[in-house]
């Protein structure tokens, strides 16, 4: 079995965060966005797209962090 290091974990548990504070961010600009009467409909597509990125890289980072177990 590999296990990964102290610091490559810690590397990781930091590069999530970084990721969930730009999903969190962005989530808040959408809905400034969403009530915005003059609404730019292509850059509310494009950040929905970079959240929906974010999400899908944040579980593959916390997937790693899940050890594997050989049943």
């Amino acid at each position: 079995m590999d296990y990964q290091d102290d610091e490559e974990q810690t590397a990781i548990r930091d590069r999530l965060e970084e990721l969930r504070v730009e999903h969190r961010d962005l989530d808040d600009v959408i809905d400034r966005l969403v009530h915005d009467p003059d609404l730019d409909q292509i850059r509310l597509s494009r950040m929905k797209k970079r959240k929906l990125l974010l999400k899908d890289m944040m579980a593959k980072l916390e997937s790693r962090l899940i050890p594997d177990l050989n049943a």
